[in-house]
């Protein structure tokens, strides 16, 4: 059950990315009206699938497609 809703979830933060040069954590959570949670649950299925890079910019955490 974990399993799928990191892939939904994941799908989630993959929509609210395409299309965009990157977003912040921020942006994304409210994008995806993601719980802090399960927003870096997507996170995690995502950076081990390789398709997105993170990186911190001005002492937030930017995100992107790869």
């Amino acid at each position: 059950m974990l399993k799928e809703k990191a892939g939904e979830t994941a799908g989630k933060i993959w929509n609210a990315l395409n299309e965009t040069e990157g977003l912040t954590a921020k942006q994304i959570k409210k994008a995806t009206k993601l719980v802090d949670k399960d927003l870096y649950l997507g996170f995690g299925w995502l950076l081990r699938e390789d398709k997105i890079s993170t990186q911190e910019v001005e002492g937030e955490l930017f995100v992107k497609l790869k």
